[in-house]
């Protein structure tokens, strides 16, 4: 676990923006905003405690059009803090009383979140003890222990009319010595792996409440974890190779090793310290005013029932209850026909730090193209390496493509970085068909073979109003 001295050095809100950069191009504001909103729950940390409490997290609001890097940047920001991130769209919350999902659905799903996420890491602390419990389990699958039959007690045989005479107990056969050891020396070498054996693993039974209203999927309970140890746990014998059962007996032994009510203890102070919620579309649940009628009824109840999770309450989930008080929260939207004074006052003043992000430029997709670690130009070439076809993109092509996106997104919708998704499957169609009856090819992509392929498609706005 990252010790304090060390997560101080490494989340600097310089070096928070440069590792921002190696995945998101551009919005210098936005990653300043929240490389500062970050490094100030680290600095909340090191406060005494009751001044720690008074200090609330500056929620952000984003405000750009789809696909300049909102989501990217929350979602880079939680794994880069190992902080519970759940991503969620207001449009999927509705006031209570209509169809809707309950506003505070988005606190369960962290919960969940922080419970996955501690888990993970709990279960891979035990997973040498796990291995070594589950391989006596193997070998005793191999190799049975003699049962021994039990002594039959003297009032017992009384009544069998057994008589005074005492039956000697039959001779035990063990196995011969050695064998055990022998037999674990072969499985660790994995000598065993094709052979066959029956196992018998614990079955989970699920039972719940089958029939649950609208907005009311966090409530549902599950029975076998309230009665616990009292409804026993159902054994089925499977057959299966040595290696597969020795992968689920050692899951099933790190299963039993985890104590989850520390696991529980442990994910919900997570979730209430360190827990980010992205709450997308925001703009879509704005009211336009007009006059508390039609849509704009339901509209305003979300944002008053938004109003509370983000002031600060307390939810409750299946593991216990969560205080929201200090979970970030970071609003985006696009707010092409409203704006954020459209929000009511109230939900507005929650989110003090609001950042415009800039629609993206033909040079920002250009670099978009090539500069991000995993970027689209070499995702395309991992996946035609598979077939054996190397494909080589020309500085000036890849401008060429960065350029037809930017007209097609003037022209048409602005999707920003997602157009370079449609251009690019267009553009390499014929060879990603090809490519298995092309191996040993190298193609080289320059700007003919981008116009070739791109130009009616940039021409034609009949063809353009059907396509992305």
């Amino acid at each position: 676990m990252t010790t304090p001295a060390k997560q101080a050095e490494a989340l600097t809100p310089a070096k928070i923006v440069q590792t921002l950069n190696r995945y998101i191009v551009g919005q210098e504001k936005a990653k300043r905003a929240v490389a500062i909103a970050l490094r100030n729950r680290l600095r909340r940390r090191w406060l005494a405690e009751g001044l720690s409490e008074e200090i609330v997290p500056k929620n952000i609001l984003m405000v750009g059009p789809t696909g300049v890097g909102k989501t990217e940047i929350a979602r880079r920001l939680a794994t880069l803090m190992d902080a519970p991130f759940v991503k969620v769209e207001a449009t999927k919350f509705t006031e209570v009383g209509y169809v809707g999902r309950d506003v505070e659905a988005m606190i369960r799903d962290l919960a969940e979140a922080a419970i996955q996420m501690v888990k993970s890491r709990r279960l891979e602390e035990v997973q040498s003890q796990a291995r070594v419990r589950a391989e006596e389990r193997l070998l005793d699958a191999l190799l049975p222990r003699p049962k021994k039959e039990p002594a039959i007690p003297d009032f017992m045989r009384t009544l069998m009319g057994a008589g005074t005479e005492k039956e000697e107990p039959s001779a035990v056969q063990e196995p011969p010595s050695g064998t055990r050891e022998r037999l674990r020396e072969m499985l660790l070498a994995g000598k065993l792996d094709e052979r066959e054996v029956e196992i018998e693993v614990s079955e989970a039974q699920q039972i719940g409440f089958p029939l649950m209203g609208a907005g009311m999927e966090g409530m549902a309970i599950n029975l076998g974890e309230m009665l616990g140890g009292l409804m026993p746990r159902k054994m089925k014998r499977r057959r299966m190779t040595v290696a597969e059962a020795l992968k689920v007996l050692q899951a099933e032994e790190a299963e039993a090793l985890v104590d989850m009510e520390a696991v529980a203890r442990e994910a919900l102070e997570k979730a209430e310290e360190e827990g980010i919620v992205f709450l997308d579309e925001l703009d879509k649940v704005a009211s336009t005013g007009g006059g508390g009628q039609g849509p704009d009824v339901s509209r305003e109840g979300v944002q008053r029932d938004l109003l509370p999770i983000v002031e600060g309450s307390t939810v409750q989930t299946k593991y216990g209850p969560i205080r929201t008080d200090h979970i970030l929260f970071i609003a985006a939207g696009a707010f092409h026909k409203v704006r954020p004074s459209d929000l009511i006052p109230e939900l507005q003043g929650r989110f003090p730090l609001r950042v415009e992000l800039q629609p993206l430029s033909a040079e920002d997709l250009a670099r978009i193209l090539v500069e991000p670690e995993h970027s689209l130009l070499k995702q395309y070439q991992a996946l035609l390496e598979t077939e054996g076809v190397e494909i080589v993109f020309e500085e000036e092509a890849v401008r060429e493509i960065a350029s037809t996106a930017a007209r097609m997104n003037q022209e048409m919708e602005d999707i920003g970085a997602r157009r370079l998704h449609t251009i690019m499957e267009i553009l390499l169609e014929e060879v990603s068909f090809s490519a298995p009856e092309m191996r040993g090819v190298c193609i080289r992509v320059d700007v003919p073979f981008v116009r070739s392929r791109l130009e009616p498609l940039a021409s034609d706005t009949d063809i353009r109003k059907y396509l992305i």
